[in-house]
């Protein structure tokens, strides 16, 4: 009998363990901030089919770019959210330490590149920049 008790109560410590152990931990401090500056593009494409393109030639070109310090690219995903917009289907995001890097980043030749070749292909564009001072 005493052996039959010490089984269970070894059984039942070690599956109130591993449950504490998969229990999600409280976040202690906030998320990172992204960048100082955040500029983030949205583009409406006249064939969809070159989306993947426009977001491989994005990848090639932007990061790269001295002063980028963040950088996402990629297509709409539609979260089943009305609030959410769907007229795009490819967002860009692009961050800066500084205003002087974001400079940089405007009459740099990757950006040049992109921007030419790609301005025929789009049939709308809209962009965002967002100053974030938070410390």
């Amino acid at each position: 009998m005493l052996r039959i008790l010490c089984a269970s109560t070894l059984a039942a410590c070690a599956i109130g363990l591993a449950g504490c152990s998969t229990c999600p931990s409280s976040q202690t401090a906030p998320a990172p901030r992204p960048a100082l500056i955040s500029h983030i593009v949205l583009i409406s494409l006249h064939d969809t089919g070159d989306i993947p393109s426009l977001i491989a030639d994005s990848d090639r070109l932007l990061p790269f770019i001295p002063g980028v310090v963040a950088y996402a690219a990629g297509q709409h995903i539609d979260t089943g959210r009305p609030s959410v917009l769907t007229d795009y289907h490819v967002g860009l995001y692009i961050g800066f330490a500084s205003v002087q890097d974001y400079a940089v980043y405007v009459d740099h030749p990757n950006h040049v590149e992109l921007v030419e070749t790609w301005r025929p292909r789009i049939a709308s564009l809209r962009v965002w920049d967002v100053l974030d001072e938070t410390p």
